[in-house]
């Protein structure tokens, strides 16, 4: 038993051409790529696939608009730590499905820009010009854009959210979140909000569009683009389709075990359960669940990168992307997070060096998943990059591996972009 598994809770690898699979991809010298290039950001993603704390990992990587890598590792199921070897285990593919979790909320987003971009609502009306009940509390001043960039003042989760069948139940959710009282005025602080925000811009976008969250996702992208399982939550006849998230790394301890369940109003390991119950991933949780593949997730970033436009089909103006991906905290430090991050309205931002998405990505956009999803766009790079991952750590030297993967994309693709927002 290595050091590590003593305190670790790990996942028993295999040798990973046994457990790799691969869709179309093509040659990466029609992308101005090497084959080097796809070599080694696909060791890389062995490496952190061979620490032990992913089940399973996809990652689709675009350039120029085309894939050139779209690969999978390890199992859907029956090989997390609680396992016993003899599971019936399932290996990953690139048609695999994965939750996004927080990734989710840039999605949401954009759907709010849309909004905007045909006049139907506009970022900085109040919330409760939609939700009149929101403005109890002295909430009546928030604004979407507020809320958009983890300003409103409400971060905190109630802890009624720990139930998860509250999900079934959409008015007393927007009941609970309108008769909360702000932690301070409505632009003074930074703080993420994990669940909060996104339920209230889900409602304002269903009210404006009058359809529910899941058939404008289905009327605005899914069918004009051709998507497949892009949206919140999941048939219940698709459940089998979802790969099953797994606890991993060492136990989650003070003062981090603090942080993580003032951000997620659970225990950590409890978070990671909530995630594989059927009544999460079927229900609509506009911060935190779409599902989807690893390509289809790419595939939605390539829609931003273009400008707005994907395989002819024009969904949003390049206007209204360069908008929504614009710098709106200069790295001011986020107070549910306890770290600077740089926030647009509905992204997380790269960075020149502290960035999540590697080294001089400072033009980069996307946003994180719990915990080890990473879903972006490089400008720069003319990149787009799905990497979905099963396993759950909090902390572990193992991560290293995990973002060595965005790091050596940095690292091998050339700052060469010529795309709509590259400037």
């Amino acid at each position: 038993m290595s050091l590590r598994a003593r305190f670790e809770m790990l996942v028993r690898t295999v040798p990973p051409e046994q457990v790799a699979d691969r869709g179309a991809e093509v040659e990466p010298r029609s992308v101005g790529l090497d084959r080097k290039v796809i070599d080694a950001i696909w060791r890389a993603t062995v490496a952190a696939y061979r620490t032990g704390l992913h089940p399973a990992i996809a990652l689709c990587v675009r350039r120029r608009g085309q894939v050139v890598l779209d690969r999978s590792l390890g199992h859907v199921v029956g090989n997390a730590p609680a396992d016993p070897p003899d599971a019936r285990k399932v290996v990953a593919s690139p048609r695999t499905l994965f939750n996004m979790f927080s990734a989710s909320k840039m999605v949401t987003a954009m759907l709010v820009h849309l909004c905007d971009q045909r006049g139907l609502l506009h970022l900085d009306d109040a919330v409760a010009h939609y939700l009149p009940a929101f403005a109890q509390h002295g909430k009546g001043g928030i604004t979407l854009r507020h809320v958009l960039t983890h300003r409103a003042g409400i971060p905190h989760i109630p802890p009624q959210f720990a139930d998860v069948g509250l999900l079934e139940r959409p008015g007393e959710i927007l009941s609970l979140l309108a008769s909360q009282k702000p932690l301070w005025r409505p632009g003074r602080r930074l703080a993420y909000h994990a669940l909060t925000g996104g339920f209230v811009l889900g409602a304002i976008v269903e009210k404006v569009m009058a359809k529910p969250l899941r058939q404008v996702m289905r009327d605005e992208l899914l069918g004009p683009l051709g998507f497949d399982a892009f949206n919140f939550g999941i048939p219940p006849d698709r459940l089998r389709e979802v790969a099953i998230n797994a606890f991993t790394g060492p136990p989650v301890l003070p003062p981090l075990s603090q942080v993580l369940k003032r951000a997620l109003s659970l225990d950590f390991t409890e978070a990671v359960r909530v995630s594989n119950d059927p009544r999460f991933l079927t229900s609509v949780v506009p911060a935190g669940n779409i599902v989807t593949t690893a390509n289809e997730a790419s595939r939605f970033m390539q829609l931003l990168l273009n400008g707005g436009e994907l395989d002819g089909v024009r969904v949003f103006e390049t206007r209204t992307i360069q908008r929504a991906i614009a710098e709106q905290t200069y790295l001011e430090l986020d107070l549910t997070l306890g770290a600077p991050i740089r926030y647009s309205m509905g992204f997380i931002l790269g960075a020149h060096i502290a960035s999540p998405y590697g080294l001089r990505t400072s033009r980069a956009f996307g946003h994180l998943g719990f915990t080890n999803v990473f879903v972006y766009a490089d400008p720069a790079r003319d990149l787009a990059v799905g990497l979905m991952t099963s396993g759950k750590p909090a902390l572990s030297p193992g991560l290293a591996r995990t973002f060595l993967i965005m790091q050596t994309i940095a690292a091998k693709i050339p700052r060469d972009g010529r795309g709509p927002l590259r400037r």
